[in-house]
């Protein structure tokens, strides 16, 4: 098996993640330093993690979090601030897929399923996800076709959402924008390049799964049904 696979199966991170942390000379096989994510790992291997033997075989688990503001989407944060991870108490180890910024809300899946992970936010899988703006005024017909067809966002970088919805409430407007990539902080920057204040942003919905009631700083496994949807992708 890959080194990356073996790193991901084990809950560590997703597959692209694991990668990048074997690259940058996070991981020893038997005592030697293992830079190769090809690596072909074989029984009674020794394989490390920053000094920690990783273990395969757990069972598969996935979470739904309503994320709160206030909270950063790590595992560990040496600056010592609050992390998603500070709001769960299982004995899995599990980690973010993907990740909301400390002042979004709303839908977080977690999951010890490096393989699930990797489907979820491949850019080749164009998996959706749709989030929730409140911002001063509704944007005009030109400027969603812009949104839909590219908005530069900076750093050599392009911005790309479908505006489905848009509801104005007490002098602000609420909308639904649909992503199929997810750069960072993508959202905001385009809000910014539009020229809009944005209030709050909130992500309701992740390929299938949809935020529920589920209360804020809270989480959920996963139901069979949505496992089962998430299986068919």
């Amino acid at each position: 098996m890959r080194l990356n696979k073996y790193i991901a199966q084990s809950g560590e991170c997703s597959r692209r993640q694991a990668d990048k942390l074997v690259q940058g000379g996070s991981v020893t096989v038997n005592g030697s330093l293992e830079l190769n994510p090809a690596y072909q790992v074989v029984e009674n291997d020794d394989v490390k993690l920053d000094g920690r033997k990783i273990i395969t075989g757990q069972l598969s688990r996935t979470i739904l979090m309503n994320k709160p503001v206030g909270y950063i989407t790590t595992m560990h944060d040496p600056l010592k601030r609050k992390t998603v991870m500070d709001l769960i108490d299982i004995k899995e180890r599990l980690f973010p897929i993907g990740r909301l910024d400390k002042d979004t809300s709303g839908l977080l899946l977690l999951t010890n399923n490096g393989d699930l992970a990797n489907l979820l936010t491949h850019p080749r899988n164009k998996i959706h996800r749709i989030y929730q703006l409140e911002i001063d005024k509704p944007f005009e017909n030109w400027e969603k076709r812009k949104i839909a067809k590219n908005v530069y966002i900076g750093q050599k970088e392009w911005g790309r959402g479908e505006i489905i919805e848009q509801k104005k409430n007490k002098g602000r407007t609420t909308v639904l924008m649909k992503l199929y990539e997810g750069k960072k902080r993508e959202i905001r920057r385009i809000a910014y390049r539009m020229k809009r204040t944005l209030f709050s942003l909130k992500r309701i919905e992740f390929g299938p799964i949809q935020l529920d009631s589920t209360l804020p700083g809270a989480y959920r496994d996963l139901y069979e049904s949505e496992i089962k949807e998430l299986s068919s992708l």
